[in-house]
């Protein structure tokens, strides 16, 4: 035993520390100053505290440094290799847990320095009390009131009126490219004057309902009350898959197939929609709880919040000492009124393919830096925010951008050596497109080669197979390969938590009563888990009777219409959602990157079903929606998570949000394909050219029409490759993270296979922006200027979309859904020459025409088996 020893720490006469009860070590006021500093508080105007900070430096006093130094080891071993992680706090920890844990090794000068206990103690109750990420501690708080209202009448009331605004919008503007959209961020600029408003609006009378008040105005619109609404909405922002289906079904530039009703849209969206949510009870223990799983894609949600209803304190940082709020009313505005510039007065600032307007004939300058069809090599592509934010740039991690542009580039290449080699006929085609062309280089009619919605084989080899162009090809070769190297490099990866999780679904299922028993936060004692366990938890078995009951809507839908669909495939589909849920999930929560499960499903159902495209679109909608509602719930409720939401009153808000928003998109997308004309097409004037429905169609036709079999065998051997060289790409990579843990911390592989999927029909035009600017923002601003990093950034980027968003739509109903165009030179220049595909300029490497018989490809009659 260490005998209990007096000494000078800071100003104060003190005992302290190796006993069987340990003292409390108190540090001096300047401390707390220091305190104050690390969160980004250094300059606190006047007299003015700050509550979280207070609350923290309690805790500093009260923690003794052995537990201080226990929960700092239970750091290093949690998050080792977190890439959220700042790697100068990490290193630090570890050196105070290697000179500190062992106390025999201490001298006097070590044990009693104030600053060593300082920095133990600092570290230990910041990843105890409140988070280690400074993105996190930027938009969350230490301490709750679990009282305040949350599940209000008025609540519900403001979130199903912008559930109704934002759905509609949303999907009016979803077939757009780029689209156009009223995210989270964008709902609660309009959510938090209407909840306002029905404060002073609405009287303090209501009903009293299992012993608890409701009141039509329960007080002051509060914090959580916003979040609520917002997460109400949020559930709905990813949008309903099946659109996709209703439009390349129905519509004649499409399939034409009339007998898809209203029934069969309903059944499709409820199914589809809901399917996710049954999962969402699994993997909330897996990507919700832990700390590590950040999430950072719904951090400006949070920070918006608190912009509008959190009181702050006057501070000076950097010399700004504006306030939140007052930041982002006039980024919004600036942002609303430049957007008229790019949009509609002078269209060219947005598509600014300048280098193509040196000589705008010359077609391997078109192809290599054109905007418009080409690659989009060009340092100075576009003064349009809507682009500039495609892949999120002052939200997503630096590292996360720099690996996916990274991915991007190696795509460039190969796409271009593809394309100029003429590999499988791409130097046919136009370079970049996610259309499918016959093999005259035109539009692929697949009406030719379907007799009873099922393909004619006599008709194919007549009219011949469709084919893809160079930046399809590459896309669908990476698609391929990182389905295998996800997989099984995010288990090898995160596999300390996948087990746990896992052993815990395998113990639920061998004693079902722990799904009415058992604590989903009995494991986890990090601070909001700790906060969140104050509230009555939702079973799990509230989730798995949503999965029944969507599960018996997919098998009515398939079985009453001529969906052409076997139940078997619905299960299917189930399956394959349930092996790769986890891994994508968990990509999603650490980097904010997303990739859906798309491709390989289209893959295996069409080899299952093949020459089935009706089978093909049902299934593809299920097994993607599953993942993508499964994440859209469970990034809702880590939201909850932080804003300390009660977890069933987000389970009901999202389960009504949802049911609410299938009814809204459904009637605006039959308005859509009814009323807007030219709906759809390549060259539609507002710009409603559908580029992902043409995907979803050009999918349909080549995996589920001509099938897997026919793709593999006689046009594009090579994509089955592309798996194994996923798995093959595991390997070295797990070695180079094991061996070589430094140099690679920030080496996500994953994300550059990612990375290589941004063609087809976008380019570099939409993502090369993105990368700066997160290097500005999420690298040498957050490192050089962390305070004001914390304070304004996500302010930043919520103003600026918000701004974008209330100008589109403005715009387009002001000018252009009844054209008022202007007609110039900074409004065409952009699609004058070869990059706009103009008439009179060469669209393709080489001509059709040229070959025997003027066409390419396989040979008429061969394409048969």
């Amino acid at each position: 035993m260490i005998e209990v020893t007096e000494k000078k720490v800071g100003d104060v006469n003190e005992k302290q520390f190796y006993t069987e009860s340990v003292e409390t070590t108190v540090l001096d006021t300047s401390y707390k100053q220091r305190l104050y500093e690390k969160l980004g508080h250094e300059d606190i105007v006047g007299d003015e505290t700050i509550e979280d900070v207070e609350f923290l430096f309690e805790k500093i006093q009260e923690t003794t440094i052995p537990d201080a130094l226990d929960i700092l080891e239970h750091v290093l071993e949690d998050h080792y290799q977190d890439p959220n992680y700042p790697a100068e706090d990490f290193e630090k920890i570890q050196e105070l847990v290697a000179a500190h844990s062992n106390p025999d090794t201490y001298d006097d000068k070590d044990l009693f320095d104030p600053e060593t206990v300082y920095q133990i103690k600092l570290h230990a109750v910041l990843n105890e009390y409140f988070s280690p990420y400074p993105e996190v501690r930027a938009v969350t708080s230490p301490i709750d009131d679990p009282d305040a209202p949350v599940e209000t009448i008025r609540s519900y009331l403001v979130s199903f009126i912008w559930v109704i605004i934002g759905s509609g919008v949303n999907e009016f503007f979803s077939h757009r490219m780029p689209s156009i959209s009223l995210t989270s961020s964008v709902i609660q600029m309009f959510i938090y004057p209407t909840g306002k408003a029905f404060s002073y609006i609405f009287p303090d009378v209501g009903f009293t309902l299992f012993g608890t008040r409701h009141s039509l105005n329960p007080g002051p619109w509060g914090f959580k009350e916003q979040m609520f609404a917002t997460i109400v909405f949020n559930v709905c922002s990813a949008g309903v898959y099946i659109s996709y289906n209703i439009i390349v079904q129905k519509m004649d530039v499409f399939y034409g197939q009339k007998w898809v009703s209203a029934g069969f849209q309903i059944l499709l969206a409820l199914g589809t929609q809901t399917l996710g949510f049954g999962f969402a009870g699994i993997l909330r223990k897996l990507v919700i709880y832990p700390t590590r799983n950040v999430w950072p894609s719904i951090l400006p949600t949070i920070a918006f919040n608190r912009a509008l209803l959190k009181p702050e304190a006057k501070e000076n940082i950097n010399g700004w000492t504006i306030s939140r709020y007052t930041f982002l009313i006039i980024t919004i505005a600036a942002s609303f009124c430049y957007f008229w510039l790019p949009n509609y007065l002078f269209q060219a600032m947005s598509t600014f393919n300048w280098m193509t307007w040196i000589k705008p004939s010359n077609f391997n300058l078109a192809v290599i830096t054109g905007s418009v069809s080409g690659l989009g090599l060009n340092p100075l592509p576009t003064f349009d925010w809507n682009i500039i934010s495609m892949n999120s740039p002052l939200i997503i991690p630096w590292f996360s951008q720099a690996n996916q542009f990274i991915g991007t580039m190696i795509a460039f290449f190969c796409i271009v050596g593809v394309y100029y080699t003429n590999y499988k006929w791409t130097g046919f085609l136009t370079i970049n497109s996610n259309s499918i062309f016959d093999n005259t280089g035109e539009s692929y009619q697949v009406q030719k080669v379907m007799s009873n919605g099922k393909l004619d084989l006599a008709k194919y080899a007549q009219y011949g197979p469709p084919y893809y162009t160079a930046a399809n090809l590459v896309v669908y070769g990476a698609f391929f390969a990182i389905y295998p190297f996800g997989f099984i490099y995010t288990l090898w990866e995160d596999w300390t938590n996948v087990k746990k999780a896992m052993i815990g679904f395998f113990d639920m299922l061998k004693n079902p009563k722990s799904l009415f028993t058992e604590s989903n936060f009995a494991n986890y004692k990090d601070p909001h888990s700790r906060m969140m366990s104050r509230f009555k938890e939702v079973p799990d078995w509230w989730f798995y009777i949503v999965l029944i009951i969507s599960l018996v809507l997919m098998i009515v839908c398939v079985k009453v219409y001529p969906a052409e669909t076997p139940v078997w495939g619905i299960f299917f589909a189930i399956g394959i959602n349930f092996v790769f849920l986890i891994p994508i999930t968990i990509i999603a929560s650490v980097t904010g990157f997303q990739f859906g499960l798309n491709v390989l499903v289209e893959l295996i159902i069409g080899y299952a079903i093949p020459n089935n495209p009706n089978a093909l679109m049902t299934l593809k909608a299920l097994g993607y929606n599953i993942d993508g509602q499964a994440e859209n719930f469970i990034s809702d409720q880590k939201l909850a998570h932080y804003a300390k939401l009660p977890q069933r009153a987000v389970f009901r808000g999202q389960i009504f949000g949802t049911i609410l928003q299938i009814i809204v998109v459904l009637c605006v997308v039959n308005w859509e394909m009814s009323n807007v004309k030219g709906f759809c097409t390549p060259h539609q004037e507002s710009k409603f050219s559908c580029p992902g429905e043409v995907t979803f169609y050009s999918a349909s036709v080549l995996w589920g029409a001509i099938g897997p079999k026919k793709v593999f065998n006689e046009l594009y051997p090579i994509l089955r490759w592309c798996f194994l060289i996923g798995f093959l790409l595991v390997f070295p990579c797990i070695a180079a993270k094991k061996y070589l843990p430094k140099l690679t911390r920030d080496f996500q592989p994953t994300l550059i296979i990612g990375g290589m999927l941004a063609y087809a029909p976008y380019n570099l035009t939409y993502y090369y922006p993105s990368f700066v600017f997160s290097y500005i923002f999420n690298y040498f601003i957050k490192r050089r200027f962390l305070s004001w990093w914390e304070k304004y950034n996500f302010i930043l980027s919520a103003g600026l979309n918000t701004g974008t968003a209330f100008s589109a739509v403005i715009i387009f109903f002001a000018v252009q859904y009844h054209p008022k165009l202007l007609n110039w030179w900074g409004n065409t220049v952009s699609y004058a020459g070869a990059d706009g595909q103009a008439d009179g300029y060469q669209l393709s490497l080489l001509d059709p025409s040229s070959q025997p018989g003027g066409y390419f490809g396989i040979r008429i009659g061969n394409s048969t088996n």
